[in-house]
């Protein structure tokens, strides 16, 4: 059905409206990167001069390389464990049959219903006892496991015939031979969708990074972005901001690039 122009017009009106006011945080964000004291204390919108003062500044504060490198290597980690433990969780519910299978399945989606909070100190004992404070492993590991990870690849492996698994054994492939060169390669969509989430999720994480780590040799950005504010002096909210464009760049990027990707792995194994 043709849609008339000016329905469209009021369509492509609608969306751009709201597109701005979504975006207007990170706009005003990017604004105030800019801006010197004195201009924040005025409520401008628009900088006088754009001037890169303040993101020199961030750099010479912080070691924000660094806490981006750390940020990068925790949240590589988590989304690759959470690929490989959600991936072979999933295949299991699934392809393989066991008594209590969908009790168990059920028992494990139940988890979603409890707060991160409520696990976290027991979480931190496991940590400490392991003498895994500020180390890598100890800001990966307790996420690998991920109940909405493993449900989205579920739903996604039990749109796949049954009969590829009877070819695949008649072929003589094993259980692993067939979940890695049959049912992972039809599921790029979903596994994208899986790292993504998990990628940006583990990027924006606060709490847990602050709580087992006591220097700068494994902090993430998100702490480094706490230290600029200061309680003993007046924060320099230029810099602050000009630190927050720094770390959102590659999460916008990382969305911007996998937009189709990450709406079609949602909506695909709710289209089965």
């Amino acid at each position: 059905m043709m849609i008339s122009l000016p329905k469209k017009i009021g369509m492509y009106f609608l969306l751009i409206i709201t597109s701005l006011l979504v975006f207007f945080p990170v706009l005003y964000a990017f604004m105030i990167s800019f801006m010197t004291g004195p201009e924040i204390l005025q409520g401008r919108f628009l900088p006088h001069s754009f001037s890169l003062e303040n993101y020199v500044k961030v750099f010479e504060r912080l070691p924000l390389l660094n806490y981006l490198l750390n940020s990068f290597i925790v949240s590589a980690g988590v989304m690759l464990g959470q690929l490989a433990v959600c991936s072979l969780a999933a295949y299991a519910f699934v392809f393989i049959q066991f008594k209590g299978r969908d009790f168990i399945f059920f028992l494990f989606i139940s988890t979603m219903m409890i707060p991160w909070e409520a696990t976290m100190i027991p979480n931190f004992f496991i940590i400490q006892k392991l003498d895994w404070l500020n180390t890598y492993q100890g800001l990966t590991l307790p996420f690998f496991a991920l109940a909405f990870g493993t449900f989205l690849l579920r739903q996604h492996f039990k749109t796949i015939p049954k009969e590829l698994q009877e070819a695949a054994q008649i072929a003589g492939l094993g259980r692993f031979a067939f979940f890695w060169r049959v049912v992972l390669p039809v599921s790029k969509t979903s596994l994208v969708t899986l790292g993504a989430y998990g990628f940006l999720t583990t990027w924006n994480m606060y709490l847990w990074p602050l709580l087992i780590t006591t220097n700068s040799s494994v902090r993430t950005v998100q702490i480094g972005l706490k230290q600029l504010q200061s309680q003993e002096i007046a924060t320099d909210w230029g810099v602050v901001m000009a630190g927050v464009i720094v770390v959102i760049v590659p999460t916008l990027l990382l969305l911007f690039i996998g937009q189709k990707q990450l709406q079609k792995g949602l909506s695909q194994g709710a289209l089965k």
